[in-house]
């Protein structure tokens, strides 16, 4: 068995030297042709350039995945990929280093071993991890893209570039969760996962593996499905603190927890447009994840042992070691299964029915909140109305007060308006008019007697008037009868024409 294990080995080994894992310029704004690794072309923006080296992994003559690698950490900052199908992971591959990192002047183009590395390449090793900084420590080897996500083996995924220091159970619940997030959750939701974006990356802590590689303080893992009309944005932290499970968190939060907070995807990877249904499902399938890592915790309890066997393994040769190891796993487990199987089906129906109570117990405790809530607002609001009534009554007493005093004062000025009106039109009559009216007795008792004494010469003058007539008329009458008799040739002698 051993012999076939380094046979595959050995061919998998011949495809090494197509592997290229090209550095992209630092004065490029992306990842040159990994730029399709991003959604809509576009890296995470807000990180600074300094101290970070952008590598585009190539194996077969195409572009795998990028990652964008801290020099100062010795971490890859993150790792940017398409999803796939998962395929089973077969015989790792050697860990590989990037020869470009420590000397930019290297003729190697290629990903390549350390043992080929250390003659032909400068300065290894002082700006990137190798393979020796993980000897004699309690950290492996954890890849940031695993190789069990991708549908074809790709050496490139064993690059120490996409690789930081983890616990050993740390390592395996991670793969762990990608592997269950991808299969359940992301993938099926995402059509046939063509158009799923996955960055995966990594937050250096205070703590140093040899005082060289930082290690994680959490690992992340961003995902954007950019199908048309039914697209979503999913973010997910992992804390390297034992017994801590995955958590779900939405991009923007993402955003918030990591340095310099960078915008992971372009637009928020179509927020507007983004499917809320989708988005619920994916939290369900998250929610077995969670339970299911919460039963493998649940499981592990020989530290101890694994320790002592780990100590005493060091001392075999390797081809014993994986033999002995893997005769060891297949006979633990034919012999656990069953008690696994049993443990699995009353940790589902006990989590079950802790749920339903739990469920039951929401609820009812929701309803009487609901309740209270109802009540309180209810009194808060007659309390509220009832002050504000009494406060615009008492608002309005100046306000009447003062209505009422403005009325009086009116009143009072149309009276005095009547009064000086009555005075002008008193004062208006003429001061003649009064003495004439005053001294009208006087001057007409005076002119009775005048005009009695008028009254007595009118009828005076007018007797006499009558009297001239009647001899005016007497005299004129005499005077036609002499006429006549004239003209008839009488004549009448008259001593004294003047008497008659």
């Amino acid at each position: 068995m051993g012999a076939a294990r380094w046979l595959a080995l050995g061919s998998l080994l011949a495809l090494a030297g197509l592997l290229q894992g090209r550095l992209v310029r630092q004065e490029e704004a992306g990842f040159g042709e990994c730029d399709q690794f991003f959604y809509a072309g576009t890296p995470p923006a807000g990180l600074p350039a300094d101290g970070h080296v952008k590598i585009c992994q190539r194996a077969e003559g195409a572009e795998r995945f990028a990652t964008l690698y801290s020099t100062r950490d010795r971490i890859p900052v993150y790792s940017a990929f398409r999803a796939a199908p998962p395929a089973p992971g077969g015989a790792e591959l050697r860990w590989l280093v990037e020869p470009q990192i420590d000397d930019p002047n290297s003729s190697l183009e290629e990903v390549t071993n350390e043992a080929d590395a250390v003659t032909s390449v400068k300065n290894l090793g002082s700006k990137q991890a190798l393979n020796t900084d993980y000897l004699d420590s309690d950290y492996e080897r954890g890849q940031l893209y695993p190789f069990s996500l991708s549908s074809d083996f790709h050496p490139t995924t064993f690059a120490l570039t996409n690789a930081a220091p983890m616990t050993p159970s740390f390592r395996e619940r991670w793969y762990m969760n990608l592997n269950s997030l991808m299969d359940q959750a992301l993938t099926p939701q995402c059509g046939d996962g063509e158009d799923l974006y996955i960055i995966t990356g990594a937050v250096p802590s205070d703590r140093k593996v040899k005082d060289k590689m930082t290690v994680p303080e959490f690992v992340w893992l961003a995902a954007c499905c950019a199908v048309p009309g039914g697209g979503w944005a999913m973010g997910f932290v992992k804390h390297t603190r034992d017994g801590d499970v995955i958590e779900d968190v939405m991009v923007k939060e993402l955003e918030k927890l990591l340095p310099f907070n960078p915008r992971l995807f372009q637009n928020n990877c179509g927020e507007t447009e983004q499917d809320t249904e989708k988005m619920k499902k994916i939290l369900e399938m998250v929610n077995q994840v969670q339970d299911e890592e919460r039963m493998v915790q649940s499981k592990e309890g020989s530290g101890p042992l694994s320790s002592t066997r780990s100590k005493k393994s060091a001392l075999l040769p390797p081809e014993a070691l994986e033999e002995r190891s893997s005769f060891l796993r297949k006979l633990m487990g034919f012999i656990a299964t069953p008690f696994i199987k049993l443990f699995q089906l009353i940790y589902y129906l006990v989590v079950e029915i802790l749920k339903n109570i739990v469920y039951f117990l929401w609820y009812v405790t929701k309803q009487v909140i609901n309740g209270i809530e109802s009540c309180l607002y209810r009194l808060g609001s007659a309390t509220i109305s009832y002050f504000m009534a009494i406060g615009e009554e008492l608002a309005s007493i100046p306000w009447k007060v003062v209505k009422v005093i403005v009325k009086i004062i009116r009143a009072i000025l149309r009276i005095l308006c009547c009064l000086l009106k009555a005075i002008c039109r008193i004062l208006g009559i003429p001061v003649r008019v009064l003495l004439d009216v005053a001294t009208f007795p006087v001057y007409t008792m005076g002119a009775v007697p005048i005009v009695f004494k008028d009254i007595a010469m009118g009828l005076g003058g007018t007797i006499c008037l009558l009297f001239d007539t009647a001899l005016g008329t007497m005299g004129g009458l005499f005077q036609l009868v002499f006429s006549v008799c004239k003209t008839i040739g009488y004549k009448v002698n008259f001593a004294n024409s003047e008497e008659l």
